[in-house]
């Protein structure tokens, strides 16, 4: 399984996240794309700190304060997938309530995340993300930093109290660090959050596949102001948990169960499922079955409760999974003439690649773009990789 890992020992700030993924090998035009319709398309330049080679992300953008609602309509905005603007969406929402658990109610605007390299760097690292396609993502200890810093609210002590809320609703392990001065920005608290499935010590047994290092402003001479990123091969996430939750309706329509699988899937939910059934008294009604993480259940459940109206969801916790083994790979596909780059899933049974799967999100934005059937996308697709694996086999 490949497994991503961040080692966050000097810190992490949303243009460390996004460079630290660049440099991991994925493609750099996607990225600089949805990057590139919030603000301008940003530069991306290698840097040295303390004589370590990184990836630096420059914005070229300028403050602003702005509510939630209107830098969610900026990311709204971006081109890019659902599921990468989906994400976008809760990495705000994520400093929005942790802004109001420290400010309170009144407190309404956004002041440095609420600019616009924010916006361009939470787009640009959920979108190497969404083309990276990580099974699973750890965080190691985030290093905080000392001292104070001063901010649109006064001088305040490091972590900011933002940045603390973030972190105490993350669940994420923490560590002061020897600067002076904060490490961890909001924005990376809550980047960090958001695709953390699981916060450890330290990395556990695997082999490690790619390294990215993604370079802070600060050039201190005596620390290197970088975020590492660590694509990793792991055999010991063969088997996953997940609860089950289940809830049965018969008095709302199948459009309305149809947009709510779409819901539940954006909000974090491994598969989402609906099953006719037959109901007391002979009534047709329908099953509604959605695979959860653990730390998304709570969510999830009250999602299905108020979008469904129902007034109870059978929760079935920890089962066990197995998980076939799998690689993405993103591959040069030439539609109608044009190369573009497509992730595609292979999934393996022993030495044996049994599936062969485009990532459909993507697929669907290229067929909106261009004006094509998605299936016909798909079918060219799929019988690129195929043709990708068979050369892998012949080499």
């Amino acid at each position: 399984m490949r497994l991503l890992a961040f080692d966050p020992f000097h810190g992490a700030a949303g243009d460390m996240i996004c460079g630290a993924l660049l440099g991991l090998g994925i493609p750099h035009e996607p990225v600089m794309r949805a990057m590139g319709s919030v603000v301008q398309v940003p530069d991306i330049e290698k840097v040295s700190r303390t004589g370590i080679s990184a990836i630096k992300v420059h914005t070229h953008a300028g403050p602003a304060h702005r509510t939630l609602e209107e830098v969610l309509d900026i990311v709204k905005a971006a081109d890019a997938p659902r599921v990468v603007i989906t994400r976008a969406e809760r990495i705000f929402t994520h400093i929005a309530k942790a802004e109001e658990s420290v400010h309170g109610d009144h407190h309404v605007h956004f002041h440095e995340v609420g600019a616009d390299d924010a916006i361009a760097d939470v787009i640009g690292s959920c979108m190497a993300l969404y083309l990276l396609a990580p099974e699973r993502i750890i965080t190691l200890p985030i290093a905080l930093g000392t001292g104070t810093i001063t901010c649109a609210h006064g001088t305040l002590p490091v972590p900011a109290p933002a940045t603390a809320a973030i972190l105490k609703a993350g669940n994420l392990l923490v560590l002061s660090g020897n600067h002076v001065g904060e490490q961890l920005t909001p924005t990376g608290a809550a980047i960090l959050a958001e695709i953390t499935h699981q916060s450890l010590p330290s990395l556990p047994l695997g082999k490690i596949l790619e390294i990215g290092y993604g370079a802070g402003t600060r050039d201190d001479p005596k620390s290197p102001n970088v975020l590492r990123a660590m694509l990793m091969e792991f055999q010991g996430f063969s088997t996953d948990t997940v609860d089950i939750l289940e809830t049965n309706v018969d008095d709302i329509s199948g459009e309305c169960i149809g947009t709510v699988l779409g819901k539940v899937m954006e909000a974090g939910a491994r598969d989402a499922s609906v099953i006719p059934v037959l109901m007391k008294k002979g009534r047709p009604g329908s099953l509604v079955r959605v695979i959860s993480p653990p730390d998304r259940t709570s969510a999830l459940a009250e999602l299905l409760a108020r979008e469904l109206g129902t007034l109870g969801v059978r929760v079935s916790p920890a089962v066990h999974r197995f998980i076939a083994e799998r690689t993405i790979q993103n591959i040069p596909v030439v539609i109608e003439g044009s190369s573009t780059i497509f992730p595609v899933k292979f999934g393996y049974i022993g030495d044996v690649c049994y599936l062969v799967k485009p990532e459909y999100d993507f697929a669907e934005s290229f067929a909106r773009e261009h004006a094509m059937p998605v299936r016909d996308v798909l079918h060219i697709v799929e019988e690129a990789g195929r043709e990708y694996l068979k050369q892998g086999e012949d080499a």
